[in-house]
């Protein structure tokens, strides 16, 4: 059973990895069921295929009547699918669901950690020291958030591995028509609009790649989470004077063709755990500027697939760009090299290998 809080109505990268384990852990003889404990109504979770049995069980409240309710609905669930596994995803499936499977069931718990508790509140990291010794697993998405799981969270090193996020390159390639000139200077990042992505210290580093390239185009895609954000991204384009060199895309459900015509690609993140988007780029050859937080550098080798620059400098991230986009021959060499990074660490398949042997591990040890 893949657990996670809710099916938002834009999809992130973790409702994403779990809809794909979903389908594709039947090829390696599992069978498996989603719980979602909210579900948005726009959500697009509800005119979408399954790959499997969703279950919600909704809750406003981890405590109280209703979640005595919901932990008896649960164990129904466990018992009646037969569940030997419960993988949990995000801050109240971890905290509220697996205690939950361990307490009513013998099903083994394992908790995916995505990000450096960049979200947490207080209770959530309290939660998270309290119950360290609590999963027999914990997949951490890169080495960076894998350390944070046994230095801040307390979770005892030998539960703890990195699994890295893995993208179909065979398909991917497939489907790819990308303009191998590239000869527009056109940057993008992709990333729903939140701070934590750090969108404004990519629109203050545009301002100055324009000094060099007036003629560049610099396209943000994503939903817009945080409405207060957004509004200050707009004034900050109009008050650099950028306004006619940006585009603010929306949400991005194709990345493969939406990064068809880029030359560079940009994550200015603040914080991240593992970026899909980045491994993507890499996929469509494109060299990578990134910032220097979480598992960035794990995938973007400074020199050889991009660049990795410090976060909050606006500075930086101009000067990195300006380097990649004066020397094309460079860019493609970097796009070439990225893309086969992705297909010698950052497959599916590979990631799948190491998940079932983990799941086989778990099973053994039952």
């Amino acid at each position: 059973m893949l657990a996670l809080d809710q099916f938002p109505k834009s999809l992130g990268g973790g409702e994403r990895v779990v809809l794909r384990l979903a389908e594709l852990l039947p090829e390696y003889g599992y069978r498996a069921s989603i719980l979602t404990l909210g579900v948005a109504p726009e959500s697009s979770i509800l005119t979408s295929p399954a790959p499997c049995p969703i279950y919600l069980l909704p809750m406003q409240r981890t405590y109280g009547p209703e979640a005595v309710g919901a932990a008896l609905e649960l164990r129904r669930l466990l018992r009646e699918e037969n569940v030997r596994i419960v993988q949990t995803f995000f801050e109240s499936s971890d905290l509220w669901v697996g205690p939950v499977a361990k307490l009513m069931s013998d099903a083994k718990l394992a908790w995916s950690r995505r990000d450096m508790g960049i979200l947490r509140g207080r209770k959530h990291r309290v939660a998270y020291r309290w119950m360290a010794k609590l999963p027999d697993r914990v997949f951490a998405v890169s080495e960076q958030v894998r350390r944070h799981c046994i230095d801040v969270d307390g979770v005892p090193a030998n539960r703890v591995e990195t699994l890295y996020n893995g993208l179909d390159l065979a398909a991917w390639m497939a489907r790819a028509e990308v303009d191998q000139e590239r000869t527009r200077p056109i940057i993008k990042t992709v990333g729903n609009i939140r701070r934590v992505k750090g969108h404004d210290v990519f629109l203050r580093a545009a301002a100055i790649v324009l000094r060099e390239f007036p003629d560049a185009q610099f396209c943000i895609g994503g939903e817009v989470l945080e409405a207060e954000f957004f509004a200050e991204l707009e004034e900050l384009t109009q008050e650099l004077g950028i306004g006619e060199s940006v585009t603010f895309t929306g949400p991005v459900s194709d990345v493969c063709a939406y990064l068809q015509d880029a030359r560079l690609f940009v994550l200015p993140s603040r914080s991240e755990g593992f970026s899909n988007a980045i491994i993507e780029a890499m996929s469509a050859a494109l060299p990578v500027v990134a910032t220097d937080v979480g598992g960035n550098a794990e995938a973007v080798t400074d020199g050889v697939t991009g660049r990795v620059v410090p976060p909050e400098n606006a500075d930086a991230l101009a000067a990195a760009m300006i380097e990649l986009l004066s020397d094309p021959e460079r860019c493609r060499e970097m796009g070439a090299a990225g893309r086969s990074r992705v297909a010698e660490r950052f497959t599916t398949e590979a990631m799948m290998r190491q998940l079932v042997s983990a799941y086989e591990s778990l099973i053994g040890a039952a």
